[in-house]
């Protein structure tokens, strides 16, 4: 059975963010402007994607 997967892309600048939020996108494996990163879809990376969800673009 396939694991399922999301794909996030960094879509907005960490300037001027939260120094939590920063902290968290760092811990989704985004480090510059347009990067991507494939993570498994369980609900730890559900939630935090949802709270820097108005920095990333995200596919399923």
């Amino acid at each position: 059975m396939a694991e399922k997967k999301v794909k996030i892309t960094l879509v907005k600048s960490l300037i001027g963010t939260k120094q939590s939020h920063r902290a968290t996108v760092r811990g989704l494996g985004l480090r510059r402007l347009n990067s991507s990163s494939e993570l498994q879809d369980t609900p730890a990376v559900r939630g935090m994607i949802n709270k820097v969800s108005y920095l990333l673009k995200c596919e399923s």
